[in-house]
């Protein structure tokens, strides 16, 4: 399957079906930063002046399969038509709307609620998601893929939709894979890679591709205590994805091999509990205590961070350094992105 880039195959006149990555914070009903939501605009308005309607399929969280009203999309499809000075429908029900969908009128705009209420979205077993995408293929005659934070997964609404419809890449994905190809063919140098976020297994394939490329890898957010739990230091209840200790430790040899300069925080915010009130204290990355989970790198580790972000004439930033959308755990992020 080939997606062919937006500026090729602009669709004029359709019923639309796009997937946005509008993968926010919200906090009661608060968005706490729409930047996501601005970068979809530029595919949505393009869509509207070709004359399309569009359902817009989204996921906010993981909420595996369940109903989780703090996680709807309600207040973000709200925001959009804020943003696009227009109506956006929202509809609480993800199936069985085939009339609703197919009867929008040019320039109406509908979206869904999170697509990850639907256990069937990112089930591992292949039928059961073509079974889903088969009924959203029924919603719009062509698909457009934009959501680029998603784009990577297997999931019905990213993979199978795509394959059933004709379709294309957005802008965003299209602007995106274009600043890709420049940073892993002919970056300025010296050439940094900040990567954070969650999981280990969400980024390897970054790691590995980019590893022969990059001057310096920082690691941060909670991916880190993989690397970290494979240099053999205690990481305490901190999040690890232990299956892959070993492949983390390879990659740390081809690093040096390479002469990759790989730095991890020195020190770490920890607390007892995940939780927003959860009370932070520093300690040393090697010392992280058996009751305590790390939430976020200290401001020693951000300031070492920004002194070699500024050396590099290329930086390639993806993921957050901690839990940002805790009140107590943001320091990192702000300060690294400060310094």
């Amino acid at each position: 399957m080939s997606i062919k880039n937006f500026s090729e195959i602009i669709p004029q006149n359709r019923r639309v079906i796009l997937r946005c990555d509008l993968n926010v914070p919200v906090k009661n009903g608060v968005i706490g930063d729409d930047g996501r939501i601005f970068a979809s605009l530029s595919t949505i308005k393009e869509l509207l002046d070709n004359n399309c309607s569009i359902v817009v399929i989204a996921h906010l969280g993981r909420p595996k399969g369940q109903i989780n009203p703090d996680l709807s999309l309600q207040p973000i499809a709200k925001r959009l038509g804020e943003l696009l000075n227009r109506e956006v429908k929202f509809s609480t029900e993800i199936l069985g709307i085939k009339n609703v969908a197919q009867t929008l009128a040019p320039g109406e705009i509908l979206m869904l609620e999170n697509i990850r209420f639907l256990e069937n979205e990112t089930s591992k077993d292949e039928a059961l998601r073509n079974k889903l995408a088969t009924e959203l293929s029924e919603y719009g005659d062509f698909y457009v893929g934009d959501g680029f934070g998603a784009v990577h997964r297997k999931h019905a609404s990213v993979y199978e939709l795509a394959r059933l419809l004709p379709h294309c890449a957005g802008n965003l994905i299209s602007n995106e894979v274009k600043v890709l190809e420049k940073l892993s063919s002919n970056p300025d140098r010296p050439y940094g890679v900040v990567l954070g976020g969650a999981k280990v297994s969400d980024k390897i394939g970054v790691i590995s591709n980019l590893l022969d490329k990059v001057d310096v890898l920082i690691v941060g957010g909670g991916m880190v205590f993989t690397f970290l739990a494979a240099n053999g230091m205690q990481i305490g209840k901190s999040l690890v994805e232990t299956d892959l200790v070993p492949t983390v430790k390879d990659l740390l040899l081809r690093a040096n091999s390479l002469g990759v300069k790989i730095l991890l925080p020195s020190d770490i915010v920890v607390a007892k509990e995940f939780a927003e009130n959860s009370q932070p204290s520093v300690v040393s990355s090697d010392q992280i205590p058996m009751d305590q989970m790390g939430l976020d790198i200290g401001p020693d580790s951000a300031r070492a961070f920004a002194d070699e972000i500024k050396k590099c004439k290329t930086v390639f930033w993806n993921g957050p350094m901690g839990v940002f959308e805790f009140a107590n755990f943001p320091m990192g992020q702000r300060l690294l992105r400060r310094l």
